[in-house]
């Protein structure tokens, strides 16, 4: 099974002037017409990291894939007549030939071309992600001493912690700017980002030289993920204890004492939760925004934030011991669910748009990506997590 897995990875390499760049997002010549044929940055992350941890490891495509994806931050991005940031990384790229000029051009999508017009928010932090289990594994630290490879990371850096109105620590997002990339209610600021988040900015932090001109953001890091750490740990957390809290909570309080700090209404409690949460465990919520909290179980955003130690040692067996408690829900008969309960009825045509792609137990609405789940056990094979890290 194995050696018939990698024989169908192999077949989906793309190569670009003879060298391999990434992989097809999925081997269907029925996708042409959408951008199932192209190299998306987080789709090849659990390529890049089997093929860091295979025995011996195969470094070269994804070296080549750091690389290439780093030339193409440098492009003008630019959709209408806005332009994104310099530090976006793209979406997508395709290996285009030019049969006349027998020459091959890249076509690059950084959110002009995709489904909802969005730019990927999490392709940078991926893509620094993976950067350090290239560098942990391989130990290649004359490419992380190249200047265009640290430049590329404050690039990526400078937009998420820029300076603005916000008076959190977490990183604002529209919807469908991450893995759940169709509108599923998760604008605002999503646990998945924000686990995201937070990993980069610990990935960063080891890799960034001070005397390349790191100083400045390395300090900039140490207190935002102080910052970012607790505000999870304290307000995006939910266990039966906590649910009581909630659902006592009183309103429209003032002052730096007040309890309820973001002026939650507790009737918006959804019923589900009650049944859902079980006396032993606790999961970390969808979101945590003024007036709202979406009470809904992410599966990637509570597994990065225990592979990144996002959560307490406490808070992460907990989050296990959700999954024990709640299997047949969460898992069943197939890998985990991307997220928890699904919408359903008038909720999913309010929030979704009428998405055929989002209906009920499929795709992202409480259906299951098999490449996620096992994107997040490769991850606990090769990066560093823990305190100790």
């Amino acid at each position: 099974m194995v050696d018939e897995a990698w024989e169908r990875l192999n077949k989906s390499y793309v190569y670009f002037k003879g060298q391999p760049v990434g992989t097809l997002a999925a081997m269907d010549t029925s996708a042409d017409a959408l951008n199932y044929n192209q190299v998306f940055v987080r789709d090849f992350v659990p390529t890049g990291l089997a093929c860091l941890m295979k025995e011996p490891p195969e470094p070269e495509i994804v070296r080549n894939f750091l690389l290439k994806t780093l030339h193409l931050q440098g492009l003008e991005k630019r959709v209408d007549n806005f332009t994104l940031g310099e530090g976006v990384l793209p979406a997508s790229f395709k290996v285009l030939y030019d049969s006349d000029q027998e020459k091959e051009t890249l076509l690059v999508d950084f959110g002009a071309s995709a489904i909802g017009r969005v730019a990927p928010v999490d392709s940078g932090f991926w893509w620094i992600i993976l950067l350090r289990s290239y560098i942990k594994r391989t130990r290649d630290y004359a490419l992380l001493d190249r200047p265009e490879v640290q430049n590329g990371m404050k690039l990526i850096l400078k937009l998420c912690l820029s300076d603005g109105f916000d008076t959190f620590p977490t990183l604002l997002c529209a919807d469908g700017c991450s893995m759940i990339d169709r509108r599923m209610g998760i604008y605002g600021y999503p646990i998945e980002i924000q686990a995201l988040f937070y990993f980069a900015l610990r990935c960063a932090k080891q890799m960034l030289k001070p005397e390349l001109d790191g100083k400045e953001f390395i300090e900039r890091i140490e207190k935002r993920i102080t910052a970012l750490s607790y505000h999870i740990q304290t307000y995006y957390w939910l266990d039966f204890t906590q649910l009581n809290n909630i659902y006592r909570y009183k309103t429209e309080e003032y002052s730096h004492t007040a309890v309820n700090k973001f002026n939650v209404i507790p009737e918006s409690i959804p019923d589900w939760v009650f049944d859902f949460m079980p006396l032993r465990g606790g999961y970390l919520i969808g979101n945590v925004s003024p007036a709202r909290m979406d009470f809904r179980w992410f599966l990637v955003g509570n597994c990065v934030a225990i592979l990144s130690s996002l959560v307490t040692p406490a808070q992460a067996t907990a989050i296990m011991d959700l999954v024990e408690e709640r299997w047949e829900d969460l898992i069943g008969e197939m890998p985990l669910k991307i997220t928890y309960p699904a919408l359903e009825g008038h909720e999913w045509r309010l929030v979704t748009g009428f998405d055929p792609k989002n209906t009920r137990w499929s795709y992202h609405n409480g259906g299951s990506w098999p490449s996620e789940f096992h994107r997040l056990h490769a991850c606990q094979g090769i990066l560093c997590t823990g305190t100790s890290t």
